[in-house]
């Protein structure tokens, strides 16, 4: 792996403004999101919602992506996604969640989720993760990715390249009536075949009208979690695999989460709405 030196937090640039006329989350400007009290199966119109929801987060996620590159800074990255988001109606649904102070979530190398965009700038041979939420029409869509910038290792290319595989893996095993460990189980028992660590305390969720509705999804291979797959479910799965082990830091700033052992590790995220038969991706550009 890439001898690089280890990320060191950055400074913040002030707060972004999301046009008066962009409707906000319930969340925001409170210190935490009011308890989900709605059903984990939507009908077919809040599905509908979530799918405009989804496709802008896509989209906002793969115009910031063009500028990863040597030299720039993440706090850039965060910028474009922030406008491409306001410019179609869309609230950043990190922003103000629970005091995140920023568009997106922009982990690099070590850290394995929720690091905060900042003046830190992309070395060649980094991996980059950016994590990408908009709320529109009351509704959240939730994805995120793992890019190469510049001339990246072959064990990071590898690590990246097959954490997409895991998510792509689990989605197919997403079928009604199946427990939903089987999502853990499938991304579990793939990562095992190289190694790699499988992040547990950090899962996908349930989202629509709330960012996190309160099922959890593990990416783990776990005998507790059996809540039973129907049509018309909605939530996210998004395995974060490690090169080491899966225990991880927090830095002070309580969001940035990186691997004890400091060595790198990749995340891939879509949104689902479950079918007759499998699995929808919502989160498509």
């Amino acid at each position: 792996m890439s001898g690089q030196s280890l990320l060191v937090p950055g400074k913040l640039s002030p707060t972004r403004a999301v046009p008066a006329s962009i409707p906000r989350p319930e969340y925001v400007g409170k210190d935490g999101p009011a308890p989900y009290e709605g059903p984990e199966v939507q009908d077919a119109e809040t599905i509908e919602r979530m799918r405009i929801a989804g496709r802008i987060a896509a989209r906002a996620m793969e115009e910031a992506a063009k500028l990863i590159a040597p030299g720039v800074t993440t706090d850039e990255l965060d910028r474009v996604a922030h406008e491409y988001m306001c410019d179609h109606g869309a609230y950043p649904s990190t922003l103000g969640y629970r005091g995140f102070p920023k568009s997106l979530c922009s982990s690099v190398n070590e850290v394995i989720c929720h690091g905060i965009p900042d003046t830190t700038v992309l070395q060649d041979g980094d991996i980059v993760n950016l994590d990408v939420t908009a709320f529109i029409h009351g509704v959240h869509g939730d994805n995120n990715a793992t890019y190469l910038c510049g001339d990246v290792d072959e064990e990071s290319r590898l690590l990246v390249e097959r954490t997409r595989e895991s998510l792509t893996r689990a989605i197919k095993a997403v079928k009604p009536g199946r427990r939903i460990n089987i999502v853990g189980r499938v991304i579990e028992s793939y990562a095992k075949r190289f190694g790699y660590g499988v992040v547990r305390d950090f899962t996908g969720h349930g989202v629509n009208t709330s960012f996190h509705s309160g099922l959890i999804v593990p990416h783990y291979d776990s005998p507790h979690h059996t809540t039973e797959i129907k049509p018309g479910m909605t939530f996210t799965i998004e395995p974060m695999l490690t090169l080491g082990t899966y225990e991880y830091d927090m830095w002070e700033d309580g969001w940035t989460v990186v691997t004890k052992d400091r060595k790198r590790t990749a995340q891939f995220e879509h949104t689902l709405v479950v079918t007759d038969t499998g699995a929808e991706i919502l989160t498509l550009p």
